[in-house]
């Protein structure tokens, strides 16, 4: 009887041969062919090949020590677009014999799923082999689907090193999160993007020294990739390239101006740029700062944010932090809501431009918002009491008989136009949730209240 060769020489226990399968832009050997991508031939092949994210590739530090074979936990990879997350990952497979699968959550459903668990469970049970599962945009898979990712990365023969975009606190599922490490990458800084650009103009992978980058596009190319090393690179790439057609040997910034129409934005309309560019833009809002809030307000609608989204925003901020401290505040948000309504983009943007550097400019009062919370705190607590019974509605059938409406005082009665009554109910009789600035509108406002307060609730001079 013939010897049974193992599972990773084929036979009767041979693992199916579809956990890896080959990237179509490179050749058999691995390496990228010459007409793949320049981000492509340019990824790193080792730790001392990556830019950016020293925090995390540090001696000792998780991932250094994950990508250096000593450390076997499974890791979170969350940070934005052209941040090294794929390179990362594939890093971490070429060390202690690991088998590297590589799936992306954009077209793998829980069955070819369970299929990779069970061949890597396989492989770890009769090879001590452990496979490094790389899953990409994993906030898209399902609940069902993260669960399914449970058992393998307990059990430990699975190393999974995912990558999101997204907050994973918001976008992966809390039992999947606990087993895992999450890292955050950061952008690339201008020093960073600089020395990836020139690397690739000189290195024989890259543009192999064909043309030269000047000083000044290399300024816009860092400007524009805004911290994606992958959008640099690409940038770069067509820059050259209409540099070479046109018989030249120098990018200079028309040939990135020619190339490059916009800058990289990042912004997700469902993830944390959303949240956090909304966020800065209502921030500088009320730090009176007309023009971080007219930059964020761009980066906005560059990125194809919905206008009626900045136009509530502006109609909330107006009464939330501006309130009678500007009273045409309000009436600015409203018009400009309006104006995106009646007519639009992109004629919309001078309308909500207009309204923001009237909030941002306005004096600001958050007494509106204070009042009425700590109404409503109240009135959750219980403090309700009985509407004064000469209040009360008295315009039916025996509504005089129990009280209702009797001894109310009509104001405009009197010169004034103000009179003496209790308006709240007894227990809350003197209680001040209105409490105006001295900014702005207010400042006015505060007196008259002061003076009308004494003549409601009537206390003497």
């Amino acid at each position: 009887m013939g010897a049974v060769t193992t599972a990773e020489d084929g036979g009767l226990f041979a693992l199916p041969p579809t956990t890896r399968p080959p990237d179509p832009r490179g050749t058999e050997s691995g390496s990228p062919r010459s007409d793949a991508p320049l981000a492509v031939r340019m990824r790193p092949r080792s730790l001392q090949e990556v830019v950016g994210q020293a925090h995390l590739l540090r001696p000792g530090a998780p991932l250094r020590r994950l990508a250096e074979g000593g450390h076997a936990t499974s890791v979170l990879l969350y940070g934005p677009s052209g941040t090294g997350k794929t390179t990362l990952a594939r890093l971490t497979a070429d060390v202690a014999d690991r088998h590297f699968v590589a799936l992306s959550a954009l077209n793998t459903g829980v069955k070819e799923l369970r299929s990779v668990m069970d061949e890597a469970r396989l492989r770890w049970g009769r090879h001590g082999r452990r496979t490094v599962l790389f899953i990409d945009e994993v906030h898209r898979f399902s609940r069902t689907q993260q669960d399914a990712l449970l058992g393998a990365v307990e059990d430990g023969h699975v190393l999974l090193v995912a990558a999101t975009t997204e907050n994973p606190s918001f976008s992966v599922v809390s039992p999947l999160l606990s087993r895992l490490l999450v890292l955050q990458l950061h952008p690339l800084t201008d020093t960073e993007l600089r020395e990836l650009l020139r690397r690739a103009v000189q290195d024989g992978r890259g543009l192999d020294g064909a043309v030269a980058l000047a000083p000044e596009a290399e300024d816009a190319l860092v400007r524009l990739a805004a911290g994606d090393a992958r959008s640099a690179l690409t940038a770069l790439e067509g820059c050259a390239s209409g540099v070479a057609c046109a018989g030249g040997t120098v990018v200079d910034v028309e040939a990135v101006d020619r190339a490059v129409s916009e800058a990289t934005v990042r912004y997700d309309r469902q993830g944390d740029q959303h949240h956090d560019v909304v966020s800065a833009f209502i921030k500088s809002i009320r730090g009176s700062d007309p023009d971080a809030a007219l930059h964020y307000l761009a980066r906005m609608l560059v990125a194809g944010e919905d206008p009626r989204f900045v136009a509530r925003r502006l109609l909330v901020h107006a009464s939330e932090d501006i309130g009678l401290a500007d009273p045409t505040a309000l009436q600015a948000a409203v018009a400009a809501a309006q104006t995106v309504q009646f007519i639009g983009m992109p004629e919309a943007r001078l309308a909500l431009a207009q309204a923001t550097v009237h909030l941002a400019t306005a004096p600001k009062s958050n007494s509106v918002l204070a009042g009425i919370d700590e109404a409503m705190s109240d009135v959750r607590a219980g403090a309700l009491g009985e509407v004064p019974a000469h209040l009360r509605h008295s315009r039916h059938t025996g509504a005089k008989e129990r009280g209702n409406g009797v001894g109310y005082r009509y104001p405009h009665r009197v010169p004034e136009g103000v009179v003496t009554q209790q308006y709240p109910p007894a227990d809350l009789r003197g209680k001040d949730y209105y409490r105006p600035t001295q900014r702005g509108g207010e400042r006015d406002l505060r007196d008259r209240l002061s003076r009308l307060r004494r003549v409601v609730r009537g206390v003497e001079e």
